[in-house]
């Protein structure tokens, strides 16, 4: 029998706007669209933790498709936790429900970065891969998948859990400069190795996400951080994939991020499109609606949107997402309703234009 998604026409707008091509509608995906605020995942939950579900390739293949199919988005996101990798080099991780990832081997020392392991994923995250395999069999829409970035591992596996401040992280970023550095160029590896298994498992462009690396100076990111985020893009810049990187509050970074053999910089909703442009990012962006906005009234919804879109589509190479992530209060209609007015106003804008 031939699956049936191989009579609809792949939808290629994600991946034309990431190397900024000429698109007739600006592409639009959510980063947490699958999970948390629709009710089908909810009920889903009640029965099998998030770990259980990554764990089930058929099931998590189901939560990744569910919001592309509600919401006629353009790409797809993998899900999954970007703890994933960290059990197989030996973090004992426990994502415990209202708390977050809950870390009990934390890392102190650099003996405790010595005695990290290697990640086979192959062997180590099977299930992510064969996720990745049954998903490029159904979906007609670029799959997007995704690993944490070093920093943010970083500060996970050092605090022991999530962090309002992460003290501990910049104490040991400052005093124990050799440790430091061991744990980024540990995880750097680790980065390296499990985005290139996803990427040749089938995925189409890959994201990562610094999400607390806003938490650092610009000063003490290029000294400690820069080089390795450098490391990691050059080698997977080769596979052929687009690579979006993407920081919560971190305006400041977006100039080194250019400078990274890189394709698309997220943009949270603390600084503006044109502002990005004025500034010399010519790359392609993602974003920057900020999630909170999905809670009020449609009008307020509609005028944030169009202004994000009005600045977005001034240049080529821009992709409408969210400043940060989708949560659970934000009502899936509201999604849906965001997705086809971005999809229709652009269209009609960018015809005016000539651009389509």
């Amino acid at each position: 029998m031939i699956n049936e998604v191989e009579f609809v026409q792949f939808n290629d707008t994600f991946l034309r706007a990431c190397r900024r091509e000429p698109v007739d509608h600006i592409p639009v995906w959510y980063m947490r669209q699958a999970g948390r605020s629709q009710p089908e995942y909810r009920k889903l939950k009640e029965k099998y933790s998030l770990e259980q579900i990554t764990h089930m390739p058929e099931t998590c293949a189901w939560v990744t498709k569910l919001p592309v199919d509600q919401y006629n988005n353009d790409a797809a996101i993998l899900y999954k936790d970007i703890m994933t990798p960290l059990p197989a080099i030996g973090v004992d991780v426990q994502i415990k429900a209202g708390i977050g990832p809950v870390i009990s081997n934390p890392v102190t020392s650099l003996a405790d970065v010595e005695r990290l392991g290697e990640i086979h994923p192959e062997q180590d995250v099977d299930f992510v891969l064969e996720t990745i395999r049954i998903l490029r069999g159904q979906l007609n829409v670029p799959l997007i998948s995704f690993s944490g970035a070093p920093f943010t591992l970083a500060s996970y596996m050092i605090e022991g859990g999530p962090s309002k401040n992460y003290n501990k992280t910049k104490a040991m970023m400052y005093s124990q400069p050799d440790t430091w550095d061991a744990l980024m160029n540990k995880l750097a590896d680790v980065v390296i190795a499990y985005v290139r298994a996803q990427i040749r498992a089938g995925s189409q462009a890959i994201q990562i996400f610094d999400s607390w690396i806003g938490a650092l100076s610009r000063e003490d990111y290029q000294k400690s951080v820069k080089p390795v985020m450098r490391r990691i893009f050059n080698e997977l810049s080769g596979e052929g994939v687009p690579l979006i990187m993407h920081g919560v509050a971190a305006r400041h970074l977006a100039p080194d991020w250019h400078e990274m053999d890189l394709d698309v910089i997220g943009l949270d909703w603390r600084y503006p499109i044109a502002d990005a442009r004025n500034d010399g990012i010519t790359k392609a962006v993602q974003g920057n609606l900020d999630p909170s906005v999905l809670l009020a009234p449609w009008p307020v919804i509609e005028e944030k949107a169009k202004a994000i879109l009005d600045q977005g589509m001034d240049q080529p190479g821009f992709i409408f997402n969210l400043g940060h992530g989708v949560f659970p209060e934000i009502e899936p209609a509201q999604l849906k309703r965001l997705t086809t007015f971005v999809h229709e106003y652009s269209q009609e804008k960018l015809a005016e234009k000539g651009d389509a």
